[in-house]
């Protein structure tokens, strides 16, 4: 295994998910097709692609995290650009924090506060 690359978020609308990710992750996609929407977020991927089984319930049984600096403006932040809360800022240790919001398509996005984590 080398490492996490992608995490891909089904959406019903991909040029109205497109803007809402652009504003929420403050940049802009490096790749962009009628079938995906790619974004580098800090060296990793951040996929956006059409939901083709809308009627299919999403679950949150595998999270991914997005580093942030400070996590109770991110979050806040967040749900100011039509998320809705999921799981609030909470403490999980030591200086670490994590919190969850669903985006406007039913995804769950989630920020992690680790000052330990360090990319090799």
């Amino acid at each position: 295994m080398l490492g996490l690359r992608t995490t891909i978020y089904l959406v019903e609308d991909l040029a109205k998910a497109k803007a809402w990710y652009n504003k929420a992750f403050k940049t802009e996609p490096y790749f962009e097709e009628p079938f995906y929407v790619g974004f580098n977020i800090g060296g990793y991927e951040l996929g956006l692609m059409p939901n083709e089984h809308p009627e299919k319930p999403k679950s949150d049984n595998v999270l991914t995290y997005w580093g942030v600096e400070d996590i109770v403006s991110e979050y806040n932040r967040l749900i100011e650009l039509g998320a809705t809360k999921h799981e609030m800022p909470t403490n999980v240790g030591g200086e670490l924090m994590v919190a969850t919001v669903i985006d406007p398509w039913g995804n769950v996005v989630g920020l992690i506060y680790n000052p330990e984590f360090k990319l090799k």
